[in-house]
């Protein structure tokens, strides 16, 4: 009765129990880069639609809103992608 399948040795019990958590650690680090991704791309959008407002002297922000609308899209886009490529 000592090793019966029944009873669940101590070892694999610990080894599920990294398991685990290291499919949510790399679960987190995973969404984690994917938000940096999407703060920069975002980011590079609107310094560049402000930067090109800045030279045309614009006295609307219209490539601030175009590049940055444009940026959050193609962020989405790259999102939608990491998450069906992962799954």
């Amino acid at each position: 009765m000592e090793n019966s399948p029944e009873t669940p040795k101590p070892d694999d019990n610990k080894k599920d129990v990294m398991k685990t958590t290291t499919e949510r650690t790399t679960s987190i680090v995973q969404y984690s880069g994917i938000a940096f991704q999407m703060l920069g791309t975002i980011g590079l959008g609107v310094w560049a639609g402000h930067k090109l407002d800045e030279w045309q002297q614009n006295k609307t922000p219209v490539w601030t809103i175009v590049l940055s609308l444009t940026a959050i899209g193609a962020s989405l886009y790259l999102f939608i992608r990491q998450l069906t490529k992962n799954s």
